[in-house]
């Protein structure tokens, strides 16, 4: 009976062990970030701003981090598709989304037509605001005008069905400024969407799209080349890019400024010191030499903040877009 006990008695100690030494490899496992591949979820088509510099970034975080960081494309809907995959997809930094402005005119969008499948607030959470990005209306290139105000002139005289205007999507920057541009300026234009800025502009190349714009490095080489026409930026104060190009508040168009931005979201319930971790390689990456040159190379202006700075910057904009988005009954598709 008593060796029976032992046996017994010695056949439970591993158990008894179990859960000791689970939770002892337990937290070191968890704390072990990355362990794998991390994927940035670009909502737009690959050629843009936003996909061009989520991948110099990435390159930088694959570095710092010591995992592969893959650029993914999910573009449509203004940005709302690509966003969509990120809100609901797994909290544990595996996934990322790098958006830019129209983040929060597709959310406006989307919430005011009742059909919002994500929360911007809600459903994200900040991580790093990459770079501030001015945003720049262009003309094409046989459009009799190089500012605003003679776009608008050149405008009244043409046929009512004759003038298009482009955009990266319904709810969409672009969609909300071309709107917002027609009103103040008396002019009318048909909205053509596309699925990126890299559509958008051949087709301004190729001269069936006369107004519409993006973040400036999408289009710089082209203004450059005198293959598109740079109107107006919407920042605050000239691009040291384009110092001859007027803001839209030097113009008479004030209702036309908006902030330029690219920033990186982690989805909701998120380890903050896994946010904390990503933010870091974020910065890191941007803080390089030749990443930071080749970003203000394309008039990109490096930044990499805490999630405080993202945050802000995303209510003051959404609280300013709300009202014009349910104005204009900009809708999503």
């Amino acid at each position: 009976m008593q060796l029976r006990r032992r046996t017994l008695l010695g056949a439970a100690a591993p158990l008894c062990a179990a859960p000791i030494l689970a939770a002892t490899i337990g937290p070191a496992r968890a704390q072990a970030f990355p362990s794998r591949s991390i994927r940035i979820v670009v909502p737009f088509p690959a050629g843009g701003t936003t996909d061009m510099l989520a991948r110099l970034i990435a390159q930088g975080m694959t570095t710092t981090l010591g995992q592969p960081v893959v650029v993914e494309n999910r573009g449509g809907g203004g940005g709302a598709i690509g966003a969509d995959v990120v809100a609901k997809a797994a909290a544990d930094g595996y996934t990322l989304l790098f958006h830019n402005l129209t983040f929060t005119t597709t959310s406006a969008a989307l919430a005011d037509a009742g059909r919002a499948p994500h929360d911007m607030f809600r459903d994200f959470a900040p991580v790093s605001l990459a770079a501030n990005v001015p945003f720049l209306l262009l003309g094409a290139a046989n459009v009799p005008a190089g500012n605003l105000t003679e776009f608008a002139a050149w405008a009244r005289t043409q046929p009512a069905t004759a003038l298009n205007y482009g955009s990266t999507g319904p709810g969409s920057t672009m969609n909300l400024l071309g709107e917002v541009y027609k009103r103040d300026a008396g002019i009318t234009m048909e909205h053509i969407p596309f699925r990126g800025a890299a559509p958008l502009v051949q087709e301004m190349l190729a001269g069936r799209i006369q107004f519409g714009g993006d973040q400036i490095s999408t289009a710089l080489g082209h203004v450059r080349s005198g293959a598109l026409k740079a109107l107006a930026t919407t920042a605050s104060r000239r691009t040291e890019a384009l110092p001859d190009v007027a803001t839209v508040a030097e113009q008479g168009f004030p209702n036309l400024a908006i902030a330029g931005w690219n920033g990186f979201f982690a989805p909701a319930g998120t380890p903050a010191a896994v946010i904390a971790q990503l933010g870091t390689a974020i910065r890191a990456a941007i803080a390089q030499p030749d990443a930071a040159r080749r970003m203000r190379e394309v008039a990109a202006e490096p930044v990499g903040s805490d999630p405080a700075e993202l945050d802000a910057v995303l209510r003051a904009q959404s609280a300013a877009v709300q009202p014009l988005v349910a104005q204009f009954r900009l809708r999503v598709e």
